[in-house]
């Protein structure tokens, strides 16, 4: 993970991997750690599941670069609005 921000019910990653790996893969991967933690050690999370018993919903959007730079798109993540803490349900 390259830069990370967000706002109260999406986040924002700039993420460098293999292109071999493939994108669905890496958004289960960074959804399914990302959930674990906080649900074990925050059990009262279950009332503000998504869904069923998922902390995330099953969407994402990836874009790319295409022809801006690195800098301007981590720029633009870091003036993203952080999440307040405490405020991982919707």
């Amino acid at each position: 993970m390259v830069e990370f921000n967000g706002e109260e019910n999406h986040v924002h990653l700039l993420v460098k991997f293999r292109p071999k790996l493939a994108l669905a893969k890496l958004v289960n991967s960074l959804k399914g750690v990302s959930s674990r933690r906080p649900r074990q050690e925050f059990p009262d999370l279950a009332r503000h599941y998504y869904r069923a018993n998922h902390l995330w919903s099953a969407s994402y959007f990836a874009g790319s670069l295409g022809g801006a730079s690195l800098s301007v798109l981590r720029q633009y993540i870091e003036q993203q609005n952080r999440p307040a803490q405490g405020t991982l349900g919707p």
